[in-house]
């Protein structure tokens, strides 16, 4: 599996990035996994910049497209003022919305002290369930007493178990912007159509025909009402549709 591990830790040496090394490491024992790490602190600049001006810079855009197309995520930040960090969420918020539709994620943090542990339950788990991945059930916590006590061994072994199951139990394939299964290989003319996103607003659409056509979301509601559809339909079939390939609209 591709395994995608997200910290979000500032510090170096960084107890989130030790967390998340144990936790990859427990995932690799379960089942064979090729492991990309992602360090937010080396990417803070550039989700500042993409922020303000839309557009990611080198590396922030290899680390998204990475997330991407993961087959698993792991997920670990540090806890600031009782939730995940600023620097965690914002790399999210630069995250295309349906980029985690489906994908199996393990949630983790670090803090100070054990009474910051439900971050993982009113925080993290809610962010992810919002992006419409799959989040395992154990999530795991560290606070600075967990390290060398036991338990924490037992959670991460836990947790990876579950992860490393739920990559397996899924079956291969994304489903689509609408949150049905996607349909790629469904005949063409079966009157069903195949919707997957391709951007803020639009959506690529198969036509009668078999082909794809990027077709605006606006215009997509339009076709339910009955002076929308012929013109709709129209544009569904067409060859080439204004505004394919546009960009992301700033945020």
């Amino acid at each position: 599996m591709r395994l995608v591990v997200v910290s979000a830790g500032l510090s170096v040496p960084s107890s989130t990035r030790l967390l998340a090394d144990r936790l990859a490491a427990a995932v690799g024992r379960q089942a064979p996994a090729d492991v990309r790490v992602v360090e937010l602190r080396e990417l803070a600049v550039e989700i500042a910049h993409h922020l303000t001006n839309g557009f990611p810079g080198r590396n922030l855009a290899a680390a998204l497209e990475a997330v991407t197309e993961a087959d698993a995520l792991i997920a670990v930040t540090p806890v600031f003022s009782a939730s995940y960090s600023g620097l965690f969420k914002s790399f999210f918020d630069v995250l295309d919305r349906d980029a985690l539709t489906g994908t199996p994620v393990l949630i983790a943090a670090t803090g100070g002290s054990a009474r910051h542990s439900l971050v993982l339950e009113h925080a993290l788990r809610p962010l992810f369930a919002h992006l419409r991945a799959v989040v395992v059930p154990t999530g795991v916590y560290a606070a600075s007493e967990d390290w060398g006590a036991e338990g924490l061994d037992g959670r991460i072994e836990r947790a990876a178990g579950e992860l490393a199951a739920l990559t397996r139990a899924l079956p291969a394939g994304r489903p689509a912007g609408d949150g049905s299964p996607a349909r790629e290989g469904s005949p063409a003319g079966d009157g069903v159509p195949v919707v997957r996103p391709v951007g803020d607003g639009f959506r690529a659409v198969r036509t009668a025909g078999g082909g794809l056509a990027v077709v605006p979301f606006a215009q997509q509601l339009a076709a339910l009402s009955p002076t929308g559809a012929a013109g709709a339909a129209g544009a569904a079939d067409a060859p080439g549709v204004p505004g394919a390939g546009t960009t992301r609209a700033r945020r």
